[in-house]
């Protein structure tokens, strides 16, 4: 039986501790909160912060382990390529992933290999004044941004010179490494594209685009439903071409990745982000129903350096989204309502929160309290009713 470390045990990596399960694998998870709910499914928890490199490296050692997994959360992707590069275990290039998990060398690196990309430049704590003082060089409005947080949390977005310093500020109260990021907003056409990808050797075998959903006037999403509605072939065949370009520029091996790309006005393909590592917010999950491809029992079959060959790109069949359930203002959770129109919908259905639980505003993924996986007739009737879900869930609060 192998042994494989999965690092963090929240209720979005519960689906990589089944899978590791399924797989007939002895199950290890860490992180700095004993109360996650992964951790009673796996076979044995410590506490250690999954951010803590060298803490994780000496857990790995002791405990001897055949193989360690970062799923649905960037923070702790360069700590498993870390682990395991200094063990000598599969996985990801540690340079590349730190690219890849910190948005300024990202965008640095996108320039630098002629990519499209949004002007950007990234600060640290030290040099605020700096950032304020170029604020007239960035076409409005801008992106501030820690460049090593997930979830969206720290992410503002900015048209006026007087928030600038302030949300400088709340992205730097989210950073680890006290650096931010200004980058010029990327106006979309249509839908942003978010979903997983996974590649075998390097190469790109399987992808699933999803639409991204947002709140109107927030830059948090609340969902992602599949199949993505097109704006045009050549968009998508184009997201391909860039994501393996990329892939290949950083040596990738084998592997799962997460998909937030916009297409702009002129049909052109901007990678936002690509996260080394499959997507929160049950997008593996969802894929699992809409084509039957498990990437999460395949994340964990290349942690181990098993083959994944028979991994081949399969279309959705259906369609099919996930849910954020969440609140646009703080206080105590009253009541959540689902109508009768959307309860036909619903596959899987969790709630996070108990009823007086003080609760946040989605201002970013902490915010969440509560999931869903529905399922829809069509694409409009999916698109409509992700796009208008205030109209088919109340959450009250007091």
């Amino acid at each position: 039986m192998k042994k494989v470390l999965l690092l963090g045990g929240t209720h979005f990596q519960i689906n990589s501790i089944k899978a590791c399960k399924r797989l007939g694998h002895y199950t290890i998870t860490c992180d700095y909160n004993p109360n996650n709910p992964g951790h009673k499914l796996a076979d044995e928890y410590y506490e250690v912060s999954t951010l803590d490199k060298e803490a994780v490296l000496q857990l790995a050692k002791k405990l001897k382990i055949d193989g360690i997994v970062c799923y649905a959360a960037d923070t702790a992707a360069i700590t498993a390529a870390y682990v395991a590069e200094k063990m000598g275990l599969p996985g990801q290039p540690l340079k590349s992933v730190e690219i890849l998990t910190n948005k300024d060398l990202f965008r640095k690196f996108l320039l630098e290999n002629g990519f499209n990309c949004p002007k950007a430049k990234g600060y640290t704590s030290v040099n605020i004044s700096e950032a304020i003082s170029d604020w007239e060089t960035f076409k409005k409005p801008i992106m501030v941004k820690p460049v090593d947080s997930a979830g969206s949390k720290g992410v503002s977005k900015v048209e006026n010179k007087e928030n600038l310093e302030e949300k400088i500020k709340y992205a730097l109260s989210f950073s680890r490494n006290n650096r931010f990021i200004i980058e010029e907003y990327v106006e979309k056409n249509g839908y942003q594209i978010a979903g997983d990808g996974f590649s075998v050797n390097g190469k790109l075998v399987f992808r699933c685009f999803a639409n991204e959903h947002f709140n109107p006037n927030s830059i948090v999403p609340i969902g992602e439903s599949f199949p993505y509605n097109p704006i045009s072939k050549y968009a998508c065949d184009k997201v391909d071409k860039e994501t393996q370009k990329l892939l290949n520029l950083l040596n990738m091996k084998t592997g799962a990745y997460n998909f937030d790309v916009r297409i702009d006005n002129n049909d052109e393909v901007i990678l936002m982000e690509l996260g080394p590592r499959n997507g929160g917010n049950l997008i593996a999950e969802v894929i699992k129903y809409a084509t039957n491809i498990d990437t999460a029992e395949y994340t964990i079959k290349a942690s181990l350096g098993e083959d994944c060959n028979d991994l081949q790109m399969k279309e959705v069949e259906g369609f099919w989204s996930c849910f954020m359930i969440h609140s646009k203002i703080n206080g105590k959770l009253k009541e959540i309502t689902v109508s009768d129109e959307l309860k036909n919908n619903i596959v899987e259905f969790d709630i996070l929160s108990k009823i007086g639980d003080s609760i946040l505003s989605f201002d970013n993924s902490g915010g969440t309290i509560g999931t869903m996986i529905l399922k829809f007739s069509s694409m409009n009737e999916m698109l409509e009713k992700m796009d208008n879900m205030d109209k088919y869930i109340k959450v009250l609060t007091e």
